[in-house]
């Protein structure tokens, strides 16, 4: 590992191929370039997962750490070629003051040549992505609406300001509830004419999978909050011939009832997120049916047929948070009402 405090961009990129160089790494053998925005305190988190998704996708990690938008503007960067993160080539950037808010000025030298750029935010979505320009220069965009105040809320949010190539981990984590419920349709034509879900009202995912059964039965899925859950408990859906299929979450598998078959136990783990975020990157292109189900959840037609470029909006959070002081109030250094 290499370790640059208070550095420049360039410096890093020199440190990077040097670092490369003597252990050997070739550009040539990365899939991608993963953009990671996350906060001080989940940096360890990003690398965990980072290092289960390079297994499967090789790949140029770059960590971006913003902090303390009012202080003086300072780079400090890690490198690390192999070691701790497996396969993959990290840079861990810690950007402070000014620089915080153009952080792709450093990050766009060290994208990997000629492979896709994915953009992780491993921590609150942002409101808008085209006010991050980490947003705009990537092919695919994966943010976590289960990290955000109000989940069910963010979700929306990310339909309104949806473009072909976002994702979301929220979509990640109901993909062995899909399987097992489109599987019990393997063997039967049955027509579905309801479903049932069981679930906290704030679970994003039990949203989602509403949104999911509806965009693909024609159907509207009535939620049932619960409180003694932490999760999404169950899903059941009734056939016009009067059978229900139901699938129950257990300890680590899915309880699978049918009506007049015997009760049958599935796996259904809570995965780590290097493996939800390993899923995602398997595809580059647009996840048509995940814009369906969004757009059923909040509403929204034809979400896929938008274009798949954003222009950037440039959004100073100084200038926002003068906008938003009291009157009466004036803003001080930074930006802050005082």
């Amino acid at each position: 590992m290499i370790g640059l405090w208070d550095t420049t961009g360039n410096e890093v990129v020199k440190a990077l191929a040097a670092e490369r160089r003597s252990a050997g790494g070739v550009a040539s053998g990365l899939a991608l370039s993963l953009i990671a925005v996350v906060e001080e305190r989940k940096v360890r988190e990003a690398e965990a997962a980072a290092t289960i998704a390079a297994a499967a996708h090789p790949c140029r990690v770059l960590i971006v750490v913003r902090s303390d938008l009012d202080g003086r503007s300072r780079l400090d960067a890690e490198i690390v070629v192999g070691g701790r993160l497996g396969p993959a080539e990290a840079v861990v950037m810690r950007m402070y003051g000014r620089l915080a808010l153009h952080a792709e000025s450093v990050v766009m030298p060290l994208l990997a040549p000629d492979v896709p750029v994915v953009t992780w935010w491993h921590s609150e979505p942002p409101e808008t992505i085209a006010n991050d320009f980490l947003g705009i220069v990537a092919d695919r965009r994966i943010t976590d609406s289960a990290q955000a105040a109000d989940p069910v809320a963010a979700l929306k949010r990310r339909a309104e300001d949806y473009a072909p190539g976002d994702t979301d981990l929220t979509w990640t984590r109901i993909t062995l509830w899909r399987t097992l419920v489109a599987g019990a349709f393997d063997t039967t034509e049955e027509t579905v004419v309801g479903a049932t879900i069981v679930a906290p009202p704030s679970d994003p995912t039990a949203a989602l999978m509403a949104g999911w059964l509806a965009a693909r039965l024609g159907i509207t899925p009535v939620l049932e909050p619960t409180d003694q859950w932490p999760r999404m408990r169950s899903v059941q859906l009734q056939c016009a011939n009067g059978d229900c299929v139901t699938v129950t979450r257990e300890e680590g598998t899915a309880l699978f009832s049918r009506t007049g078959q015997e009760d049958r136990y599935m796996p259904l783990p809570r995965r780590p997120v290097g493996d939800e975020l390993a899923e995602e990157l398997r595809r580059l292109d647009p996840d048509q049916i995940y814009s369906e189900a969004l757009g059923a959840l909040a509403g929204i037609k034809h979400l896929e047929s938008r274009p798949p470029q954003r222009v950037h909006i440039w959004r100073d959070p100084a200038q926002a948070q003068r906008a938003e002081a009291p009157v009466g109030a004036y803003a001080g250094p930074g930006g802050r009402a005082v």
